[in-house]
């Protein structure tokens, strides 16, 4: 686990105490895709699948680890990371351990992000996650848009 990783899920683990509930796992930080794992056995439903909430929050953390350690990189440290909306699809159950993936926005979407914040100490912009399901489909689709404020 890399060093950036493992402040994530320490960060995580102390700041938003369900993470450790839904047995949680930072797996990756690279190339500004972050990877969190969550185990089915803590959260499986009565069907024996994931139930959709922890998909959900799996979903929506993996954005707000994506944005804490993208604005640490950016040198950004005095803001507030919050969930304002997101919508989520379901089209497949997950029925292993939930692997939820956020990749990067566009860099003329983050750029934007962040002189906005620099000049007004308030930005927001839009990141999607998925959950890939055993055979490489998306069993999960997130966006969610985040809110930085200072």
């Amino acid at each position: 686990m890399s060093r950036d990783s493992r402040y994530l899920e320490d960060l995580l683990h102390h700041d938003i105490p369900l993470t450790r509930a839904l047995g949680l796992r930072v797996e990756q930080w690279e190339n500004h895709e972050l990877r969190v794992k969550v185990p089915l056995q803590a959260n499986i439903n009565h069907k024996s699948s994931m139930f959709g909430g922890s998909l959900y929050c799996a979903s929506v953390l993996a954005g707000w680890g994506w944005m804490h350690l993208r604005l640490r990189e950016a040198g950004i440290d005095d803001g507030h990371i919050v969930i304002h909306e997101g919508q989520i699809e379901y089209p497949l159950p997950v029925v292993d351990d939930a692997i939820a993936i956020c990749s990067a926005p566009s860099d003329e979407a983050w750029d934007r992000f962040e002189a906005i914040y620099r000049r007004r100490g308030r930005s927001r912009v839009t990141l999607h996650s998925r959950i890939l399901a055993a055979d490489g489909r998306d069993a999960v689709r997130f966006t969610g848009q985040f809110v930085l404020h200072k």
